[in-house]
């Protein structure tokens, strides 16, 4: 069976089954009366170069602080935010860039998410990668999870498992993104495409973390009899 999107997607959903992702903490915003979203545009940005593990800590901090609100980031203390997010590493250039992002939905949505998200989701991408700090993956994790926006996002874990496959795909961000996403749009109608590409990503980061990691566990993976590298993989380590 030749691989594609959407048998990958099929393969590790019978595997692993749904994710559910984005993880937030919707009892907090609940009793806060907070946007559980800005949590997911937080989180975007403090999980660049990390675990999530650790943005977890970091995230804990600023809900223990009370600060998870887009006013509330925007007018905050720079080295009060650096100490509370600390555990997510570079926690300088994240401060920056949270404050940033949160001055920019003060002064340009009112803090209105609302607003941000219905609009054309190319316009929404285009604004969101004019921000300091805000790349293509970062980008389409707050369009997907956040804006409920149907987007593939891609990764260093999507570009791993392309390549060793292999998936017929170059691995840059663009043609992956484009591949993922013309695939499965044949195979799903529009309105299910936001979840199908919200549970492979999610999916995805399974496999790798699980199996496809950077020397990889082959033995178990449920993508093994697909995998042409996995002759050589034991012995390698990218």
């Amino acid at each position: 069976m030749k691989l594609t999107p959407y048998t990958l997607y099929k393969i590790l959903l019978d595997t692993f089954g749904c994710q559910n992702w984005w993880p937030m903490d919707k009892d907090y915003h609940k009793r806060h009366g907070s946007d559980p979203r800005f949590e997911i545009i937080v989180g975007a940005i403090l999980t660049q170069n990390t675990a999530w593990s650790n943005v977890e800590k970091a995230l804990t901090n600023l809900k223990t602080n009370n600060l998870l609100e887009i006013k509330k980031i925007s007018d905050s203390k720079i080295r009060s935010l650096q100490n509370m997010i600390k555990p997510s590493g570079f926690f300088n250039q994240k401060a920056e860039r949270l404050k940033n992002i949160a001055a920019y939905m003060h002064s340009n949505y009112h803090d209105d998410l609302d607003i941000f998200f219905d609009r054309d989701l190319d316009d929404i991408r285009r604004e969101l990668l004019s921000l300091n700090g805000i790349g293509p993956e970062t980008a389409d994790s707050i369009l997907l999870y956040a804006g409920n926006l149907p987007i593939f996002v891609v990764d260093a874990y999507t570009k791993r498992i392309c390549k060793r496959l292999p998936m017929e795909t170059n691995i840059s961000y663009d043609e992956i993104q484009q591949y993922f996403e013309r695939e499965l749009n044949k195979k799903y109608q529009k309105n299910e495409l936001t979840q199908v590409y919200n549970e492979l990503h999610a999916l995805i980061v399974i496999l790798a973390k699980n199996h496809c990691k950077k020397k990889p566990e082959c033995s178990k993976c449920p993508l093994v009899k697909h995998c042409e590298s996995k002759t050589n993989l034991s012995k390698q380590s990218f």
